[in-house]
């Protein structure tokens, strides 16, 4: 077992981009649909256009800042979280939890990204710079 603990810490230096990668994605892709047609997301969602615009740049602003933040840049790993997070509560209140009866689209995927949203808030680039448990944080070996 501590073979295999040893194998897999080689990429946890990298694991970030996991979650950088794929909340960027969702982000990017909710942004960019929305400003390619900002009138119909206004109207599906209930928003002012002024409104759905700012989503629309928080979303993809949010997105790219977190992509940034993996290359170096702790600030824009936190402003990108709380970015998502901005969207993520408005999402959750104004659209999920009204309808939240599991067929309609549920709350369990928002709360998701809000989670990971505030744990980049939180955490910010710490994430790349801490030991797994059991590890040493000189030499990155298991005691």
């Amino acid at each position: 077992m501590r073979d295999f603990i040893r194998a897999l810490s080689i990429f946890s230096p990298h694991a970030h981009w996991l979650l950088r990668i794929t909340v960027a994605a969702v982000f990017l892709y909710h942004g960019l649909t929305k400003f390619a047609d900002l009138h119909g997301a206004a109207y599906q969602l209930g928003l002012s256009l002024s409104l759905a615009l700012f989503v629309a740049i928080l979303e993809s602003a949010g997105a790219l800042l977190v992509l940034l933040g993996g290359l170096g840049p702790d600030w824009a790993t936190r402003f990108g979280g709380l970015c998502h997070t901005i969207v993520m509560v408005g999402a959750i209140v104004t659209v999920h939890m009204p309808r939240w009866d599991g067929a309609n689209g549920g709350v369990e995927f928002p709360l998701t990204l809000l989670a990971i949203s505030l744990f980049f808030v939180f955490r910010g680039n710490t994430i790349m710079r801490t030991p797994l448990y059991g590890l040493d944080r000189t030499e990155s070996r298991l005691r």
